[in-house]
């Protein structure tokens, strides 16, 4: 594999978990748990706005690099092209 490759299987790994991790970070708008469990960690509705923005961001810049690279593998490697040995 050269190295171009190994990058790329690297970002899409680390933006794979990046993506679990942040989503699930993300507070409910319902009334369930999720909801109690958040509003009990901000106090303030302006700090919850401020890291949801934060945290959107950041997920969505995550998904820009999962799908880039991804797109970017499937390039290199086309349907029945990897061979094993």
């Amino acid at each position: 594999m050269t190295p171009l490759v190994i990058i790329f299987l690297i970002l899409l790994v680390l933006s794979g978990v990046g993506l679990v991790i942040f989503i699930l970070m993300h507070s409910g708008k319902g009334t369930g748990i999720s909801e109690a469990i958040a509003s009990s960690m901000y106090s303030t509705q302006t700090g919850t706005s401020i890291i949801e923005k934060n945290l959107d961001r950041i997920t969505i810049i995550c998904a820009i690099i999962f799908m880039v690279s991804l797109l970017v593998l499937m390039v290199i490697f086309p349907h029945g092209t990897i061979s094993q040995g």
